[in-house]
């Protein structure tokens, strides 16, 4: 993609992976791809917002190269040490040695650590300015949002917040704006961002935001890291964040399960119809053949949990147990769950499935229901009316 003006003088030179398929290893999928977004501001001085991966060195190159010739590159603010956004730093860096390099003081440690490069560096605080001309940049740290080195970028002038990775998604497109693209496909791609990868930081991110209303930095614009800059409505997605940080959830259940031989199935297909009958919204999902990122993302705004396995090895199913142990690392707060499994010659797979959840932070509720073999009639109707009583609870959830 062509470098693209966003404000006067404040050029996009990012990169659009429209191939990308998964992200941190492979416990992210990214359907719609991803972007690599860099900020080029021409001023007095010159200054780079952020690079891309490093694959996408010379991309990246060649748009600065369409606006000014990179030599003449003052600053590189380095908001995150993680590659996707650092990666490319090496390249730009040798053709602009005289650079100085700006980010917090765990950011220069974790620079040299990657690239064993010692760069002019100047270590900042929130507060701290970086004058460049007819524009102040002001320096926003934000450590666990979602490194230890995460600050946030601040323009005053344009009113313009670089925050690197909060607010954004992976979302490959030709547009660069909120205004340009589906809205709903972007709010898809935001929420599963943040599911799959804020969701155990919410009280530092509602403190954040508390932080930055305290500073009283209007914001007409949000350019993150990854995806479509906010530009028509800005709070829309710091509403949005305020909201999930804070736990907003809704009367919904996902059930979540392993089977074996199709009797757990049979239990969770029974469970979902007495959801559905007591009047609440619930999703059911087979773990073996889900996407874990969309069972994630539609966890997040759910009040409940039903998570059933078959037993094997006197404990629950390979994919169940690595969805958990994913879950856990999320520490979901303020949801209730239930276990249930079928069985053959000896059960585990539900008290397994209850430790990990307890582990997890969540409130287990019993009863809980095991089978033996195949479920029939009877232990049909149970799972059904375990379906029915579970709404009941969620129901009553302050």
């Amino acid at each position: 993609m062509k470098p693209f003006e966003i404000k006067k003088g404040i050029y996009w030179v990012g990169v659009v992976d429209w191939n990308a398929r998964n992200f941190h290893g492979h416990t992210y999928t990214i359907r719609r791809g991803t972007t690599y977004n860099a900020y080029l501001i021409v001023d007095e001085k010159i200054a780079l917002v952020d690079t891309v991966l490093g694959s996408f060195a010379g991309e990246l190159i060649e748009s600065i190269r369409a606006v000014i010739p990179p030599e003449k590159i003052d600053y590189i603010i380095a908001n995150h040490v993680e590659t996707d956004h650092s990666g490319a730093m090496p390249d730009v860096l040798k053709l602009c040695p005289k650079a100085r390099v700006f980010g917090t003081q765990k950011c220069k440690e974790g620079l040299y650590r990657m690239y064993y490069e010692n760069w002019d560096f100047q270590a900042v605080k929130t507060g701290d300015k970086l004058k460049l001309g007819k524009r102040t940049l002001t320096f926003i740290e934000a450590p666990m949002i979602h490194w230890p080195d995460s600050m946030f970028t601040y323009c005053q002038e344009e009113e313009l917040l670089m925050p690197n990775d909060a607010f954004g998604q992976h979302y490959a497109t030709n547009q660069r704006f909120d205004d340009e693209v589906d809205a709903c496909a972007l709010m898809d791609e935001a929420v599963k961002y943040y599911a799959n990868i804020l969701w155990p930081l919410g009280s530092l991110i509602a403190r954040k935001i508390e932080d930055v209303v305290k500073m009283n930095v209007p914001i007409k614009m949000i350019a993150p890291s990854h995806g479509i800059i906010w530009r028509k409505d800005p709070m829309k997605i710091i509403n949005a964040y305020a909201g999930w940080a804070n736990n907003t959830t809704s009367d919904k259940v996902v059930v979540v399960y392993e089977t074996m031989w199709g009797a757990t199935e049979k239990m969770a297909k029974s469970m979902v119809e007495g959801i559905t009958d007591a009047g609440l919204e619930a999703k059911l999902y087979n773990i073996a053949q889900s996407d874990v990122t969309e069972v994630i993302k539609e966890m997040l705004g759910a009040k409940g949990y039903l998570v059933g396995s078959s037993t094997h090895d006197n404990g629950m199913l390979n994919a169940i147990a690595g969805f958990l142990e994913f879950l856990k690392g999320l520490r979901p707060k303020n949801r209730i769950a239930s276990a249930f499994g079928s069985y053959g010659w000896s059960g585990g797979a539900v008290v397994s499935v209850e430790n990990i959840l307890k582990e997890a932070g969540i409130e287990v509720l019993q009863p809980s229901i095991s089978v033996k073999y195949m479920p029939d009639e009877g232990e049909l109707n149970k799972c059904y009316e375990h379906g029915m009583d579970f709404a009941k609870s969620v129901k009553s959830m302050v």
